[in-house]
């Protein structure tokens, strides 16, 4: 019987690991929402072709925070301008560079009303989508669990007290979902 403990344990702590990593996943994908203020984070995503390698934009250059609604990135090698230039255009973060030969600024609009309530409606589909994945990877523990206990390898006892500690995890992920959707509401939503 302490072999099938060993394997519920990996089985726990697999489901535990991949609804933090959903929790996680939300955060990052939250961090890149413009909210009207300079965040450096919206250029994560951004790869920079440096001498033939696609690279982290913050990898090519220094990223630094304006006035509080101007980034500016200026690379360590000047010729790489035109490469920083063009990749934030084609990753379509939704802002223009302006590039004045030694540094590329980008400028965050105000964001209108509308826009704030678009990028609020995202914020909730994305949050409800990190709910499903949460709410899969449930089943797919919970499935698992049923068919050792309906190849007797654990008792229905133990089967309940399981799903009780699943349930456990999922509630706390939803919530953790839950909170983070709310504060980058409130985020979005203040002017």
């Amino acid at each position: 019987m302490a072999a099938d403990m060993e394997v519920i344990s990996l089985i726990l702590d697999d489901n535990a690991e991949r609804l933090e990593k959903t929790v996680s996943v939300l955060k990052n994908e939250y961090v890149t929402i413009r909210a009207g203020r300079a965040n450096p984070r919206v250029l994560d995503k951004v790869t920079v072709d440096y001498y033939g390698v696609p690279t982290p934009i913050n990898q090519v250059g220094n990223i630094a925070v304006q006035e509080g609604r101007c980034l500016v990135i200026t690379p360590w090698d000047k010729s790489l301008l035109k490469n920083v230039e063009k990749a934030i255009l084609a990753a379509n973060v939704g802002l223009t560079p302006t590039n004045d030969g030694t540094v590329i600024r980008l400028v965050f609009p105000e964001l209108t009303e509308e826009r704030r309530r678009e990028i609020v409606k995202q914020v909730k589909r994305m949050a409800e989508e990190s709910k499903v994945a949460v709410r899969n990877i449930r089943r797919d523990t919970l499935d698992t669990l049923k068919k050792m206990n309906k190849n007797k390898e654990i008792t229905d006892d133990e089967y309940a007290g399981f799903e009780k500690d699943v349930d456990k995890e999922v509630t706390k992920a939803i919530e953790n979902v839950e909170k983070l959707s709310a504060e980058k509401e409130k985020d979005v939503m203040t002017v």
